[in-house]
């Protein structure tokens, strides 16, 4: 997929995340002010958080997505594990104050409110529009192969959860165990800690060269070993470059080649593994050369 329609799509996904997420704040909000629940209220300030994430995703995808220059020689890719990082954060401090609150709550022994129904029925809403934004997002995401844009979907995921915690605290308190209420929120704000963590550490594995999945280096193998002329595979590296791939592989073919038969064979590992594996950005072969023992010829005595 075009450069060009890759923003087009994460800048469309995220633009409706924003208004979903604006909307959808402002319901909680009332719900939890109306309703008398801190749950339902942490909930909303976790939905808030929701818009500044896909604001970041729609500049972590532009930048990354900028030509190649005489600075940056082999691109900006990682741009988008940045803007993940930044999600990380936004939803690691989120988590933080919703822990806090329910702690001051529960601790200092404050007078805890029955919630309303209206509570009830806002989270009940949450959890059906943040779940369907997720599958959204994340589909949108694999499409593309944006890192940014599959942590905006784990954002819209993590809501899903910590409404489903709203959902638990409202009813158990309406039932008669307020306590349930600031509990769950904590509880949500811990689950919000949890798919920060998952996101930052995905991003920064992305950022440090990590190789990618023995299942993809694998297949790249017997794929190289498929290619005629390649007599064994002495090496193959792979690292993370933000979505993209890069490979180093070293092949052995017959010594006794012409150095233009060898780059032929070279040339050909080269051009099958960029075009079976799309998210490698370069692949780079080197050839060693083997000895080529005849089957015409005699065993020793």
């Amino acid at each position: 997929m075009e450069d060009r329609e890759v923003v087009r799509t994460a800048v469309k996904v995220s633009s409706i995340s924003i208004v979903t997420n604006i909307l959808l704040s402002l319901l909680k909000l009332l719900a939890g002010l109306f309703g008398k629940s801190m749950a339902m209220i942490s909930d909303a300030v976790h939905s808030l958080s929701d818009v500044f994430g896909s604001l970041i995703v729609i500049i972590g995808v532009k930048m990354s997505k900028k030509q190649a220059d005489s600075d940056h020689p082999y691109g900006h890719e990682r741009m988008e594990c940045l803007a993940s990082l930044a999600l990380a954060v936004i939803l690691f401090f989120t988590g933080g104050f919703i822990v806090l609150e329910g702690l001051k709550k529960i601790l200092n022994g404050e007078d805890i409110s029955t919630p309303g129904i209206i509570a009830l029925l806002g989270a009940v809403l949450s959890i059906v529009v943040k779940e369907a934004m997720y599958w959204y997002t994340k589909m949108a995401a694999d499409k593309i192969n944006s890192e940014a844009l599959h942590a905006e979907a784990w954002h819209h995921r993590s809501d899903a959860i910590s409404s489903v915690g709203s959902l638990l605290g409202v009813g158990g308190a309406i039932l008669g165990w307020k306590i349930l209420d600031p509990i769950m929120a904590g509880i949500i704000g811990i689950v919000i800690f949890k798919v920060s963590y998952n996101i930052a550490k995905e991003a920064v594995d992305k950022m440090i060269d990590k190789s990618c999945d023995k299942v993809v280096i694998e297949k790249m193998r017997q794929t190289i070993l498929a290619v005629n002329g390649v007599i064994d595979l002495d090496l193959i590296k792979t690292r993370m470059f933000g979505t993209r791939i890069y490979v180093d592989i070293e092949i052995s073919a017959d010594e006794n080649l012409l150095l233009k038969d060898s780059h032929k064979i070279a040339e050909e590992v080269h051009n099958t593994i960029e075009k079976k594996f799309l998210d490698v950005k370069h692949c780079t072969v080197h050839v060693n050369p083997a000895k080529v023992i005849s089957k015409d010829t005699d065993s020793p005595v």
